[in-house]
Parts: structure tokens; sequence; C-alpha cells
């Protein structure tokens, strides 16, 4: 009697691709226990800004400022801007016809979106009439000092967070793989910082300190500069939710920046850590788009099947990666150096001396140095990715013979189909 195969499915682009693993190869297929979602996204979203923690409503808080500023995320974040901003516009200007309000777009380090993908994310209503700002990282003019970051850095930040009278900022809540978790402090450092202070934030130091991981807050040196650097703008007031899989709401918290962040961090770790024995092969994924648009944010999800794959074991990662490598400097350190030459170099880099993308590299190139790791895409990424020390295949089930001919037919098989929405917890 032949042996049962179980069929899997794991995110990619805006659909998803297929595998087969036998019965007796499969661990598990290990997702985050989250509740249902929100029967009523908007009434769950307006529930959260009519009783915000550790603060006053937001139409007070608007009461008596003439200007305010919302951050908001940019096109590489599957944020539902589209459900957050109107009742936030509709609560300042309930509190405050007469307010001045700029959406500034929290561009991080990444390009500006163009107005398409502007329209596709908060649509016209909020494009066509609405001040939208779009932060520039590397404009000088942009900027203005803001203190002295931990780390020793210089905090740059957008001149519009220091010259608005109330700051607030949309965005969500899910495991980040060295920032301990998106969303709050995290839309100002990085989302509306200068180039500088990112690399400080971002060295090298910092990104190979035990702490700075998933799920990890307490003790993050890089979660330490970015609450500094809320602090010192007067981040007053966030509405941020939690996502599943499908990037449905499932719950939403607003009030203070601090208080209702760590609302959500703490009901999302509750659901997201997911006990995951050590595997041979683990098989995940980026969670789809936008966020598997290119190698560069894959990282995120290799980084989860990092902390249970065996050393010397496969890492199988799905992604549509539409953009291709997602930077050039982050592809051009892969390609030229091997990643134990990477991670010397980079070992030997002061806080001071961070380049751009070096924490994306680093991170790649430690898990390189713990297992292979082999991109399901399209073909026409393959030799990019080769030319990256990494390996390709067309589909799940390629990638898993290809594993298996490396590590025996009785390679045990761990599936996290979306990587970045679980912090798992090795079984030893």
């Amino acid at each position: 009697m032949p042996e049962e195969v179980i069929s899997f499915a794991v995110p990619s682009g805006d659909g998803a691709v297929t595998g087969h693993v036998a019965r007796s190869n499969l661990l598990g297929i290990y997702h985050p226990h989250l509740p249902a979602p929100a029967a009523d996204a908007a009434a769950e979203v307006a529930a959260a800004l009519e009783r915000p923690i550790a603060s006053r409503p937001l139409a007070e808080l608007a009461a008596n400022a003439s200007s305010a500023v919302i951050i908001a995320s940019d096109h590489t974040r599957p944020v539902p801007s589209k459900l957050l901003l109107p009742p936030m516009l509709a609560e300042l200007r309930r509190g405050n016809p007469a307010i001045r309000i700029t959406i500034l777009i929290a561009t991080g380090c990444h390009r500006a979106p163009t107005r398409a993908e502007l329209l596709r994310k908060f649509g016209d209503g909020i494009v066509g009439h609405e001040e939208i700002a779009i932060h520039d990282c590397g404009d000088a003019a942009m900027l203005r000092h803001a203190g002295q970051l931990p780390s020793g850095g210089e905090l740059l930040v957008n001149r519009r967070v220091l010259e608005c009278d109330l700051l607030l900022a949309e965005g969500f809540i899910e495991p980040h793989f060295f920032a301990g978790f998106s969303g709050g402090r995290k839309s100002v450092l990085p989302g509306i910082a200068g180039r500088a202070s990112v690399l400080a934030n971002h060295c090298g130091e910092f990104i190979a300190h035990p702490k700075a991981r998933t799920g990890i807050l307490d003790g993050n040196p890089i979660h330490r500069d970015m609450l500094y650097a809320a602090r010192q703008v007067k981040l007053a007031f966030i509405l941020n939710v939690v996502l599943d899989p499908a990037k449905r709401i499932v719950r939403a918290f607003a009030g203070a920046a601090e208080a209702a962040h760590r609302a959500g961090t703490d009901f999302l770790a509750q659901y997201a850590q997911v006990a995951v024995p050590e595997a041979d092969i683990v098989i995940t994924g980026n969670g789809g788009a936008p966020l598997d648009q290119n190698v560069y944010q894959c990282v995120k999800g290799m980084s989860c099947a990092e902390a249970v794959v065996r050393p010397g074991g496969v890492i199988v990662l799905c992604a549509e990666c539409r953009d291709g490598h997602g930077g050039e400097s982050f592809f051009r350190h892969l390609c030229d150096n091997t990643p134990e030459e990477l991670l010397r170099t980079i070992g030997a880099t002061p806080r001071g001396g961070t380049v751009p993308d070096q924490w994306q590299y680093q991170i790649l190139a430690r898990i390189l140095t713990r297992a292979s790791v082999i991109v399901v895409t399209g073909k026409e990424h393959h030799a990019m990715l080769r030319a990256m020390h990494l390996e390709a295949a067309s589909s799940v089930d390629e990638a898993l013979a290809l594993a298996r001919h490396r590590l025996g037919a009785a390679a045990k098989v761990a599936v996290i189909p979306d990587g970045v929405s679980v912090i798992p917890v090795p079984m030893r």
C-alpha cells in the first residue's frame, strides 16, 4: 500500500505554490494560532479608536493642535491603510475641523512608491484629496537633528515630525527578525529617519546581538534605539493592527505609542509563538505579496527557518521575487564574497562604519553558514540567485528533491507556510 502523501500550500506573490511530502517525513505544518479575524474590520478599528490605551481619544488630542502628521507605511508593507487612515482623519477633524493634516509616507531606506502603488495602498479618496509627503532618508534638506541615539549615532528625522503639533502613526504588528516586532516606534526609526541614523541603529554589532531576534524586545539594542527616537519626536498616538496570514485584521490597538504597541506585541506573542522541532529541511515563505517582492525582503522568512533548521540542513523559501534581488549593494556583496568572508568583514566594522544593506546581507550570510537555501521562484531569477550563493528551483517538489538528494530520503521536513508571521520556539 503506497504511503500517504501530504499536500501543503505556501503563499507566493498573489497566490500560492503547492508541495508534497510523505507523511513519514513530515514533522508538521506550523501556523500561528491566531484568533479568527474580526467579523467587521471597520468596527474593530473604530472600537480601538473609541477606547484608546493610556491616552485621551484622538479627537480630544486634536482639539488644541493646529497641525498633525500621520506617519503611514509604504508600499512594501501589507498595512490595510484604506481601513486605518479614514477613521483617523475623521477623528482628527471631528476634534478640530481646521486642523492641517499631512500624511508622511515612511519609506525608511526604501525607494519612493509610485503613484500607482500609492493608489493601490491608500485609494483615490486619500491620494486625490489629502496632503501626502514622501520621506527621503538621503535628502539633507528634509532632515533635522533630534538627539543622539543610545547606539551613539545622530538621530536625524524628517523635519515635518518636529514641526507639527500632533504626531501619529498607523501600522501593523508582526514578528520582526531583528527588531523583535514591527509597528509602533518603528514608524519613526527607520520609517522617517535619516540614512545615517538607520545605519547606526542597524550596525553589525547590534544585528549580531543575541537579543536582536524575532519576538524579543527587552534587552534588544535595536529596539532601545527605536524607542528613544519615538520619544524624541513625541510620537503621541498610534493605530496598529495584528493581521492573519490572509492579511485580515484580527485585532486593532490604538492609543499612546508605547503602551498601545506593547499591548499589541503581548497579544501577538501568545499566538505567534509556535514550538517547532529541529528539522533537516524547513519549507517556508515570506507571506506572499507585497513582502516577497524581492530577495532582500525574503531574508525575513529565511530567518524564521534558520531558528529550527539543523546545522547543515536545507531551507526552502517560496517567493515570487517580482522585483529581483531588491538592492544593488545587497546583491553585489553577496555575489563578491563568501558568507564567511562577509561575516568576518562586518565583525571588524565599527558602528560608525555601517553601510547600506549591511544588516540584510549580514543576516543572510549568517543563515548561509548554518544551512543551504533553495528559493522557489520563476526561472528568470535562477541565475541571479545562484550568483548570490543561493540555490533555485521552479517548484516546491523540485526543491525537495534537491534537498533529499543531499540529505537522504529519510530527511525530516517542517513546513512553516508564512515565515514572517511565526515566532518559532525550537524543540531540541
